[in-house]
């Protein structure tokens, strides 16, 4: 088997329809599938990447994601004073579960802190949809066995082989930048389908080494595994360090000790392959752009197969050179979300600044 990355085609998913008249973002896009011609994207849109209008939206395609129709917000009723973010993934019963959090945002304020990279406080909630994404349930909150403070909306939720939920997320100081309980990168796991969150699994620990681990990826294996991917940061030095992975057999309970995946990337999202072959997409971090690479586990070893540059409109960012708040904020592309359509073909949706403008794009890649 080749291991070969070919862009067939690519578009746009949402752009701002009249900059002229007013401003519209877009981020953070995820993918459902909900038969062969039918997809769902839901992604964040507001006037800016930390405004106090931002919230999640719904589109949907029925041509196999070649055009797409925007629906409008995700949720209706919102508490007071809060901005939100929700990330949606497709449930075995057909249904769509997302997972967000409320950002409170009591006065006027940064939703990050330029003196301490403390985070707002932020609720976990799940809702869910029986109808392809039309309508959706009221919220229901989150209760992690474990503080925060804050949190990390990094993730969808990942439904195992047995009906667990886990919902990938990571601790974040609060706004005060206390960080009493430590860096992680955790697996909170409901054996109930979320009415209840008891139990959290540990995929990357910083307290040890005083590292950031932000936005996790975390997919099924063919073996019931489970597989975790993260960006490494250093906030002493506002510098990426090497992606690790680390893998776990007892249903997100525990995880190894990171191992590296060989390449340096900024939110990395993982998808496993019908042929087991995993495909990771990711901002790089030490050449320009959004850049995609084949991968296998071989008895636990990460192996890199190939690799391939898909869309080079930006470097990564975060260099270390601004506060960490400040090159959050300003960077210009990220957060794919990855499916597989056809046996040799992969749907992407990422976020990206073109022509002064931030939407979605797509991609769709054939991979041999």
């Amino acid at each position: 088997m080749s291991s070969r990355i070919t862009i067939e085609s690519t578009g746009v998913v949402y752009r701002n329809p009249s900059p002229h008249l007013r401003s519209v973002v877009a981020y953070h896009p995820s993918l459902s599938l909900l038969s062969n011609s039918e997809f769902l994207a839901t992604f964040d849109i507001g006037q800016a990447v930390e405004s106090f209008d931002y919230h999640t939206v719904v589109a949907r395609s029925i041509d196999r994601g070649e055009t797409w129709e925007f629906e409008g917000p995700l949720l209706k009723d919102l508490p007071p004073s809060t901005t939100h973010s929700v990330r949606t993934s497709r449930s075995a019963d057909g249904s769509i579960i997302g997972f967000g959090g409320f950002y409170r945002r009591t006065f006027e304020e940064d939703l990050v802190n330029r003196q301490t990279f403390g985070l707002v406080p932020v609720d976990l909630f799940t809702v869910s949809s029986t109808d392809g994404g039309r309508t959706w349930t009221s919220p229901r909150m989150v209760e992690p066995a474990l503080i925060g403070p804050s949190w990390e909306i990094c993730h969808s939720i990942v439904e195992t082989s047995d009906g667990r939920w886990i919902a990938p997320t990571s601790t974040w100081r609060s706004w005060d930048g206390n960080d009493y309980p430590g860096d992680r990168a955790v697996a909170l796991i409901s054996d109930n389908r979320g009415e209840s969150w008891p139990k959290y699994g540990i995929t990357f620990d910083g307290r040890h080494n005083q590292l950031s681990y932000l936005e996790q990826s975390l997919v099924n294996l063919d073996d019931e595994s489970l597989l975790a991917v993260s960006w490494v940061y250093d906030q002493k030095t506002g510098l990426t360090q090497p992606s690790v992975y680390s893998t776990s057999r007892d249903g997100g309970a525990t995880f190894t000790e990171p191992r590296h995946t060989g390449f340096d990337a900024q939110t990395c999202k993982v998808l496993r392959l019908l042929d087991g072959r995993l495909l990771c997409v990711y901002r790089r971090n030490d050449r320009a752009g959004l850049w995609a690479t084949l991968s296998r586990l071989e008895e636990g070893k990460w192996v890199n197969l190939s690799e391939a540059p898909l869309w080079q409109g930006a470097e990564s960012g975060m260099k270390g050179i601004l506060n960490s708040a400040d090159e959050l904020s300003g960077l210009q592309f990220g957060h794919p979300s990855i499916r597989q359509i056809s046996a040799s073909e992969v749907l992407i949706l990422f976020w990206c600044q073109e022509r002064c403008l931030t939407n979605i794009r797509w991609i769709k890649l054939r991979l041999d």
